[in-house]
């Protein structure tokens, strides 16, 4: 399963980003939503942790090549790009995000002291990207209201999806103030890793 939402997910994001209005199209675009896509993977499927985290993994990892060849297919990029250093440097990513956010998806459904944390684990890497965006407000190479309507649009999906995972109003609220500090250090971690 995780290999075909993982080829499902790269294809159907270029197809997003190429045809969808802006600001909706930045989803496609966004790093965060192929996060939050691993959280939702492992938060709806009942798999183990151990099976979660490969299945997350295996979905991010599908995912790239997967983006590669819709480009190469719908707008005749290069064959090359589905195994060069960047799309391997991708899955590199994939790896990672596969790993803390595959195990926040498990770690969301079942009850546990950190349940509440990880509920909030989608909006916090929304919220972390939509600081990226902020911080590129006032930069002339960013258009301002560009970047108010992807902030706006990351933000809501984040409040979204927290009410969505959320069992209780007090458990999605918690898992919001949750995602605050971890908005800081996701924010801090893109901006060392140089998505900033």
């Amino acid at each position: 399963m995780a290999p075909l939402v993982g080829l499902l997910l790269g294809f159907l994001d270029f197809v997003w980003i190429k045809y969808l209005p802006w600001p909706f199209a930045d989803l496609g675009n966004s790093m965060a939503v192929w996060a939050v896509a691993a959280f939702l993977l492992t938060w709806r499927v009942r798999w183990s942790m151990p099976v979660s985290i490969v299945g997350a993994i295996v979905c991010l990892v599908v995912a790239v090549p997967s983006y590669y060849l819709a480009a190469a297919l719908i707008q005749n990029d290069d064959w090359s790009n589905l195994y060069n250093n960047t799309a391997i440097l991708w899955m590199g990513f994939g790896v990672v995000a596969g790993i803390v956010f595959g195990a926040a998806g498990v770690i969301a459904r079942a009850p546990g002291r950190l349940q509440t944390v990880a509920v909030g684990m989608p909006a916090a890497v929304l919220f972390a990207e939509a600081m990226i965006d902020v911080s590129r407000i006032g930069d002339p190479s960013y258009d301002t209201g560009d970047q108010l309507g992807v902030i706006s649009v990351d933000v809501v999906l984040g409040v979204l999806i927290t009410l969505w995972v959320g069992r209780s109003w007090r458990q999605r609220a918690l898992g919001l103030l949750c995602a605050l500090p971890l908005t800081a250090i996701g924010f801090a971690l893109l901006s060392v890793t140089g998505f900033r």
